[in-house]
């Protein structure tokens, strides 16, 4: 019977050279079917599962792609506004405004230049803060992440199901049923991810133009309708001065109560996000492609200018046009201003091509969240190991995230005006961490000014952080239910994978080749583990004479040092080089790694696959409590490393004639 792919073993151009560690696989159709996709950032192939990286497109194309979550607040985000600010808002979103092109932009453009792979502020942040810290930091910003996406494909759904209840061509039984709407939307996004989702770019393009035109038009039509009835702004004016007394209270009050507007704000990361999607010159290196980063700041630039532009006169328009009370919850414009206005003054029929148009850019928002998670989860969880395997793949996480989805829109009841403040919370934490990211690369670059201007930036949009925080905790609650639900999940399953190969690949170099090929002639590959602790001749010299001795090498018989140099114990998942060297008269083995077990298992695994012959390899017993030096192999990737190499191996190879040997005295 002919073996599936899966099954063979995968393929080599030359001995030594450079190879991802294979992944069996296992189970039947429903898991094979489950796991279809299983991607890795670098666009691998990863075995079975694996796929192509997608195509590019122009920049103005992808901007609509990542315009869909931001250019979709205008279906909410006035109404949000309004409520928050009454008749300051006109103001405080000049100050949102300015924040945005003053702010926002500039750290998201200086992102893109550093991080142009599509990784984000996040990645800044890892590189900068290495080490346990650094991980840590970037689980607690995963899970303002996950609140940021997750609200997002909840309360567009939401959204979309008010702007369908309250059409007036809608069915009564729509009616009282925005939970049920929600959760059908929610449910056929989903369905729609389980299929395959593929011509993501050429739809959002298409909803993304219609949108804008129609919102144009609306917009138009009621700036007309403003200075047409003059007594709309004498109104406002008098109401604005009435309730706030003189201009610089207003613009005071303006400051304290733009950061409940802080909607207006997503999309930034999103943008860098799907950086990899943009076209860059054909002259392009891959180090550090000028033609991508240069359309990423281009798609920036842009999206920010009509966002501010709609931003600007959406909310002189929805102010100055419709009743206050008409934003209260169940009033008519509750989370669809610019729908009120363009039934009110452009008739039903318009009307209702404009709500079908926010309904379908509402829940392509939603799907351009979900795609955002499945980029962000698999990119750092299983790197971390804290994340099983199968966390790589798209179809066993959209099952997960619509759980959580179908969760938090029964808790909120598909309310927009209750998730608003977790949304704005979840954007505001990662432009934030945005900021502390420039600032912190600007400092090691030692660009003063920049350093200063971006420490400016970043103390403002932590104000404004901690601000709507302080109006709205549900955003700071829901984000601390996914920070812990991240780390007991990271601990549980970096404890649960401890075991497991870690090595993604493995290269011989020319000198490490030569060694192991020579000793396989002899059809035996002694290896001595030895800690490069002190550099001496008299060093090797007794750790070969006590091996010998107490493991009964023969004399004569040829052995190879194999040395783990320590590096970053928190990475989970690594590329090996094993470089040969000769210390002392002796041959010896470098590799460095965050953890010894697990490496001296995979360059064993390595070295039997290259040379066709089963080695050997030889350890002290390690001093100290078993139990401490357990809980040192999870912290530090060291302790208990003879009896942790042969679980690591039992747990590679069943074959028990194929598995290296280990020996410990």
């Amino acid at each position: 019977m002919s073996s599936t792919p899966a099954e063979q073993a995968p393929e080599r151009t030359e001995p030594g050279q450079a190879h991802q560690v294979p992944r069996p696989a296992k189970g039947g159709r429903l898991r094979h079917w489950l796991l279809s996709g299983l991607i890795d950032e670098r666009g691998d192939h990863q075995g079975p599962h694996a796929r192509n990286p997608q195509r590019t497109h122009s920049w103005w194309q992808v901007m609509c792609l990542t315009g869909v979550d931001y250019f979709s607040t205008l279906g909410y985000q006035p109404a949000i506004a309004a409520l928050a600010a009454g008749v300051v808002s006109p103001f405080a979103t000049l100050v949102l405004v300015a924040l945005t092109l003053l702010g926002a932009l500039p750290v998201y453009r200086r992102v893109a230049r550093e991080s142009f792979r599509g990784s984000g502020s996040i990645a800044m942040l890892e590189r900068l803060l290495p080490w346990w810290a650094g991980k840590l930091f970037v689980l607690v910003l995963l899970g303002f992440a996950a609140t940021d996406f997750m609200i997002t494909i909840t309360l567009s759904a939401a959204d979309a199901s008010a702007h369908a209840i309250e059409n007036p061509y809608a069915p009564s039984w729509f009616q009282g049923n925005q939970v049920g709407i929600t959760l059908v939307l929610l449910a056929l996004l989903a369905a729609v991810f389980l299929k395959g989702f593929r011509e993501a770019i050429g739809i959002a393009v298409v909803l993304v133009a219609v949108y804008l035109a129609l919102n144009l038009v609306v917009i138009a039509t009621t700036i007309v309708q403003v200075f047409e009835h003059p007594t709309a702004i004498d109104d406002w004016w008098v109401a604005l001065n009435t309730q706030h007394g003189s201009p610089a209270l207003v613009i005071g009050l303006a400051l304290l109560v733009f950061p409940k507007l802080a909607l207006g704000l997503s999309g930034f990361e999103t943008g860098v996000a799907v950086m990899p999607q943009i076209k860059g010159a054909p002259d392009d290196d891959p180090d550090y492609p000028k033609g991508r980063i240069r359309g990423a700041g281009r798609l920036l630039t842009t999206a920010a200018l009509i966002m501010s532009g709609f931003l600007i006169t959406s909310s002189f328009t929805t102010t100055l046009l419709i009743p206050h009370q008409e934003f209260e919850p169940g009033g008519a414009a509750n989370g669809r201003a610019l729908a009120y206005l363009a039934h009110e003054y452009l008739g039903n029929i318009f009307g209702t091509v404009y709500d079908i148009s926010t309904i379908l850019i509402l829940w392509f928002a939603g799907a351009s969240a979900m795609a955002g998670l499945l980029n962000l989860v698999p990119r750092y969880l299983p790197r971390y190991g804290m994340a099983p395997q199968w966390a790589r793949a798209v179809r066993p996480l959209v099952l997960v995230f619509t759980t959580i989805a179908f969760i938090i829109t029964l808790v909120f009841e598909a309310s927009v005006d209750a998730q608003g403040g977790a949304y704005a919370t979840g954007v505001l934490v990662l432009i934030t961490s945005a900021s502390v990211a420039v600032t912190l690369s600007s400092r090691r670059k030692r660009q003063t000014k920049r350093m200063w201007a971006f420490a400016v930036i970043t103390a403002i949009f932590v104000y404004t952080t901690i601000v709507n925080i302080i109006e709205r905790p549900d955003g700071l609650r829901i984000a601390s239910l996914f920070i812990i639900g991240i780390l007991v999940i990271s601990i549980v399953s970096r404890i649960g994978r401890s075991f497991q190969l870690r090595a993604t690949s493995v290269t011989l170099d020319v000198t490490a080749l030569d060694f192991v090929l020579e000793d396989a002639e002899e059809a035996e590959i002694r290896i001595i583990s030895h800690e490069p602790d002190v550099d001496t001749d008299k060093e090797y010299a007794q750790k070969n004479k006590d091996e010998r001795k107490f493991s009964h090498i023969p004399q004569r018989a040829r052995t190879i040092f194999l040395e783990v140099y320590p590096s970053d114990s928190s990475d989970f998942e690594e590329d090996l080089v094993v470089r040969g060297v000769v210390k002392h008269g002796y041959r010896v083995l470098e590799v460095r790694s965050g953890n010894v077990p697990n490496t001296i298992a995979a360059v064993l695994l390595e070295i039997r696959d290259v040379t066709g012959v089963v080695p050997s390899i030889y350890f002290e017993w390690t001093e100290g409590n078993p139990i401490s030096n357990m809980f040192r192999f999870l912290i530090t990737g060291v302790g208990e490393v003879a009896p942790v190499t042969r679980e690591v191996l039992r747990e590679a190879e069943k074959d028990v004639k194929r598995r290296p040997a280990v020996h410990v005295s």
